[in-house]
């Protein structure tokens, strides 16, 4: 089973020149290659496979750059070669823009792999020190021990000016089987944003707002920012200042989702964990909740409870994106439809009960996660369920028998209940557009009657 661990390095400032040779021997061939495929495809109208382009890096370019030998391994030169091909599939899937050409100043990184018998790599917990290909004795806080062969490191250096290493290791355990679903130990799963998650059994995550608590801080020093002269040392101090309170920031709510996801995949006592499907990118579009999207972090949650609940052997089931979790009952399974965001609460008109919006939100996802299948088929306009059927909304007299038919051509029926009052001060044109009428319509007399009245309209 692969897992992977981060940890801060501090190098020296000999090794901080080795380092940065290293990343500019990566950027260099990063560059390289995307100017060469570029050029093919212009020239020619070949796209140059990945293969083919580590062959010209390894027989072409490597042999001629004594430093690209000197300062870096080739299979870190054939890693960046593999993440340029990986950023065109990225880009042709609608994923991620065009690749560009990597820049010497901001985010600085490279990336190796370690071969099982490859001695360049080497871990001393006992000393603090790792030791990488090309480069040794780097001094490392281990803040964790790992058991396992290191298949993949990589080094980066973040816009704060802080080292970092990752390392991939395998430790050669089995990924466990996952637990039965028993619906005794399972629990459902509601977030959002006026609470961040809300469990099916009352447990409630109250929103941390990192960087709501930090804005105030980062406005004064953005505004400071503004006013400095681009490439003076004031100015690159201040940046990197603004950056590590970005990572700060960062920081803070990653450490608080590894909690929290840490506590539902390992210490909760339920087996099968059911989440919504959101449109968490679509979300992030509105203007009106974009900066708290991004500030509560709700996609790194689903990402850090998806892979931990596959180490510890749970299950985790999403339920669709359209199912109607907040409006139905979880009692009697009446369909609310006036429900609005606004409704913290709401009360049940069929059965009667008061429901709290979050809490019967993530009832409704458990139930709906353990009969997904059944419930919510994916093809519309099928059967109601037979577990749980749905109350009708409509009035008992309608109910009773069968509807007639409508005399329109419309496919869509909307009840009496809900019908808007006409708008006043208003009348529809033949083309569907509304427009203002001041008063009562005007009507053109004829020519019959001006004749009678003597040329007047009365």
């Amino acid at each position: 089973m692969l897992k992977g661990y981060k940890y801060r390095i501090y190098p020296t400032d000999e090794q901080k020149q080795r380092l940065a040779r290293m990343f500019g021997c990566c950027r260099y061939v990063y560059n390289w290659a995307l100017e060469e495929r570029e050029r093919e495809y212009r020239e020619n109208g070949v796209n140059v496979t990945a293969f083919d382009m580590m062959r010209r890096v390894r027989q072409q370019l490597r042999p001629q750059l004594e430093w690209l030998r000197q300062d870096v391994s080739a299979k870190a030169l054939e890693c960046v070669v593999d993440d340029l091909y990986k950023g065109y599939v990225n880009f042709f899937q609608g994923r991620a823009r065009h690749p560009k050409k990597r820049k010497k100043h901001g985010r600085q990184h490279y990336h190796d792999l370690i071969d099982a018998k490859s001695s360049g790599m080497k871990v001393d917990f006992r000393r603090g020190l790792l030791t990488i290909p090309k480069l040794k004795d780097i001094p490392c806080r281990f803040h964790r021990r790992f058991e396992g062969r290191v298949r993949q490191v990589a080094v980066e250096l973040l816009p704060s000016g802080i080292y970092r290493v990752s390392l991939l290791v395998d430790d050669g355990k089995p990924i466990p089987d996952a637990a039965p679903i028993d619906p005794d130990r399972a629990i459902g799963i509601d977030t959002g944003l006026k609470h961040f998650a809300v469990l099916s059994d009352g447990q409630t995550y109250e929103p941390a707002h990192t960087a709501r608590q930090e804005r105030r801080r980062m406005k004064l020093l953005q505004r400071r920012l503004s006013k400095k002269q681009q490439g003076s040392r004031q100015y690159r101090r201040l940046k990197q200042r603004i950056a590590r309170l970005h990572e700060h920031i960062a920081n803070k709510r990653h450490d608080r989702l590894h909690k929290l996801t840490h506590y539902l995949a390992y210490e909760n006592q339920a087996t099968t964990i059911c989440v919504e499907t959101l449109n968490l990118e679509g979300m992030a579009k509105n203007r009106y909740l974009a900066y708290d999207m991004a500030d509560a972090g709700i996609g790194e949650f689903y990402s850090q409870l998806e892979y931990k609940c596959l180490w510890a052997g749970k299950n985790l089931i999403r339920i669709p994106r359209f199912a109607p979790s907040s409006r139905r009952c979880s009692h009697c399974g009446h369909i609310y439809r006036r429900l609005t965001l606004n409704d913290r609460e709401w009360t049940c008109p069929a059965c009667g009960t008061h429901h709290d919006r979050d809490l019967n939100a993530a009832v409704n996802i458990k139930h709906f996660g353990l009969s997904v299948e059944q419930t919510l088929p994916s093809v519309r306009r099928e059967v109601k369920p037979v577990e749980q059927p749905l109350v009708d909304d409509r009035s008992p007299a309608t109910a009773a028998g069968p509807k007639k038919p409508c005399c329109c051509d419309a496919t869509r029926r909307v009840r009496e209940a809900d019908r808007q009052p006409p708008l006043r001060n208003r009348t529809t044109s033949s083309s569907g557009r509304s427009r203002k009428s001041e008063g009562p319509p005007c009507v053109r007399p004829d020519a019959a009657a001006l004749a009678a009245g003597g040329g007047s309209s009365t």
